[in-house]
């Protein structure tokens, strides 16, 4: 029998007698501790997954003491810089006892779950859906496309003209020239 738990943001798989160290709660020695956050239970014969906690099942424990861990070096350095800078840290902890793993008494939270069940399978038939009623949509026919402006001669008298000015003046340059 096991259960998978998370207490202050990690997880832990315990069984019942083990003694296991997570981080620092605010309880004394002594006192009793319930675990309230379950994701995953196994009797030895099923397992049950919780989306994403069990509320059937109990994890009672006592804290035995308090401590800190092994000392880790944190050393950093930067080469050709003349940076070096080293420190210590202990990471505080809580000794925890699980005393036991129980299925918590299924039948209220069940029995809850029907009849909230049974209430929305009331409320389902009761409302309506006007789907039927909807009238599909009206195809959007193409807005009457204008047919492309024919260049009209206006429209062909500027490029004339350019064309005619060019001429027009090698003449009159001509012209000065033999006068």
């Amino acid at each position: 029998m096991y259960a998978i738990i998370q207490i202050a943001g990690k997880q832990f798989k315990v069984k019942p007698g083990m003694v296991l160290n997570v981080p620092t709660l605010d309880l004394e020695p002594g006192k009793k501790v319930n675990v309230e956050r379950v994701l995953a239970y196994s009797d030895g014969k099923n397992l049950e997954v919780g989306t994403p906690e069990l509320t059937n099942v109990a994890i009672d424990g006592t804290v035995v003491s308090h401590g800190r861990a092994k000392k880790i070096i944190v050393f950093k350095k930067k080469r050709r810089k003349g940076y070096q800078k080293k420190q210590g840290h202990r990471q505080g902890y809580t000794q925890i006892k699980v005393e036991g793993i129980a299925p918590a008494k299924p039948t209220a939270a069940k029995k809850a779950v029907k009849a909230d069940a049974a209430v929305a399978a009331k409320k389902k038939p009761a409302v309506k859906k006007a789907t039927a009623a909807k009238k599909p949509a009206a195809k959007k026919t193409a807005a009457a496309k204008k047919p492309a402006a024919k260049k009209t001669a206006a429209a062909k008298k500027p490029a004339a003209k350019k064309a005619a000015a060019k001429p027009a003046a090698k003449k009159v340059v001509k012209a000065e020239k033999g006068e």
